[in-house]
């Protein structure tokens, strides 16, 4: 986020927002690197603090999202095996459990956060390693579904992950992602690069972009982008 943004935004705020806006901007700052920013979620999410920070009110990521797979499954959704990336403290995955959703398992590379998710007996399997352009210790074609909710920003997941997204995800599955769509230009890893792999990969006939939807107050006052990919 633009330094100038995050001092409006904090200066206009309730105190609280302020504080959790701050924490938001420490986290993508520029330059923080994967390790770091590990470390720092794993921090934040001790005695429940980032749960209570990025309530639904602050952070629609997760409702968003779950929404648009409780659309695109219908009445697939109880047989429909999910992995939720960078499944953070589970918020996601609660939203789909609430939404009827059954086979569901977290990747999330921050112990602390891990910790937290599995209290809520949401998720069957955790895999604590990051995506990146190494190999996961997930097999081929094991999901109907991949989805990213906030795993996106300075320091996370860089666009190879792409690839392997594609390869857990069985042919016909779907790869969902939502992410504030000012980091497509503020972001340098996403800058002219995660939406031309995309349409590389759909040339490729590896993927087919089913939409690209601009949604308002994604987190805070912040626009967010969905993408749904469907895997070849």
């Amino acid at each position: 986020m633009a330094d100038g943004k995050v001092k409006g935004y904090t200066e206009t705020s309730p105190p609280d927002d302020a504080s959790v806006n701050t924490k938001c901007s420490e986290v993508h700052r520029v330059g923080i690197t994967t390790q770091e920013s590990i470390e720092y979620y794993s921090k934040w999410a001790e005695n429940g603090i980032y749960d209570q920070d990025l309530c639904q009110e602050r952070y629609q990521g997760p409702v968003i999202v779950a929404n648009v797979l409780a659309e695109h499954f219908k009445d697939k959704i109880t047989g429909a095996k999910i992995l939720d990336v960078a499944a953070g403290t589970g918020s996601v995955g609660k939203e789909l459990q609430d939404r009827g959703f059954k086979h569901l398992d977290a990747l999330e590379p921050a112990a602390g956060m891990l910790e937290q998710a599995r209290k809520k007996n949401i998720y069957t399997n955790f895999c604590s390693e990051i995506l990146d352009s190494k190999r996961l210790s997930i097999e081929d074609d094991k999901y109907d579904c991949c989805v990213i909710s906030g795993g996106m920003g300075e320091g996370q997941i860089p666009c190879h992950g792409l690839y392997e997204l594609i390869r857990v995800t069985k042919s016909g599955g779907l790869i969902c992602i939502v992410m504030r769509e000012e980091y497509l230009t503020s972001v340098k890893e996403y800058h002219n690069r995660l939406e031309p792999l995309m349409k590389k990969l759909e040339e490729d006939g590896t993927l087919k972009q089913l939409s690209r939807v601009v949604v308002p107050r994604y987190s805070f006052d912040n626009n967010g982008v969905v993408y749904k990919l469907l895997v070849c």
